[in-house]
């Protein structure tokens, strides 16, 4: 696993994420696709709505941890349902260089699955029973896997945590 090619892609974080998918036996299929600048045209080059991407985001504790929000790409968290789900009253989006520091991931490519450290996930439940693409560890990949799946291997809290973009 050590940040070596997986399946002919390049990038450590990239390696990463398919060694976890599959030390957890999770099937991902990946896409290689051009840079896009937004959620919205990388929903595009995919084919796809921008509700079918998962944002992944890192998500700090005041204790200084971290844990994963998957988010539909057409919603926000809701940082009211997310304090009351995870029982504190404070939590925030830390700048680039601190995700990169918890996860081992740019902005752009983060997941949980490979993170350099293991936070708890929380997905919304608006993702279950459904197909979504998400990050793949790497710019220029996009990993499409089955959300219950993910979830489950993951053991992530799914709950009502996001409201309308």
């Amino acid at each position: 696993m050590a940040g070596s090619p997986v399946n002919g892609a390049d990038g450590a974080g990239h390696g990463r994420f398919l060694a976890d998918a599959e030390a957890r036996g999770l099937a991902v299929d990946i896409v290689e696709r051009p840079a896009a600048k937004s959620l919205e045209e990388a929903a595009g080059i995919l084919g796809i709505s921008p509700a079918d991407i998962v944002k992944s985001l890192v998500v700090k504790h005041k204790d200084g941890t971290f844990l994963f929000a998957l988010i539909p790409g057409d919603r926000q968290i809701s940082w009211p349902k997310l304090r009351t789900l995870v029982g504190v009253n404070k939590l925030s989006l830390p700048p680039a260089d601190v995700a990169l520091e918890a996860t081992g991931y740019e902005r752009g490519t983060i997941t949980p699955l490979g993170s350099t450290s293991s936070w708890p996930v929380y997905a919304d439940a608006s993702i279950t029973g459904r197909r979504i693409s998400m990050g793949a560890g790497a710019h220029g990949y996009s990993a499409f896997v089955d959300a219950d799946a993910l979830t489950a291997a993951l053991d992530a809290v799914v709950a009502d945590i996001s409201d309308p973009a």
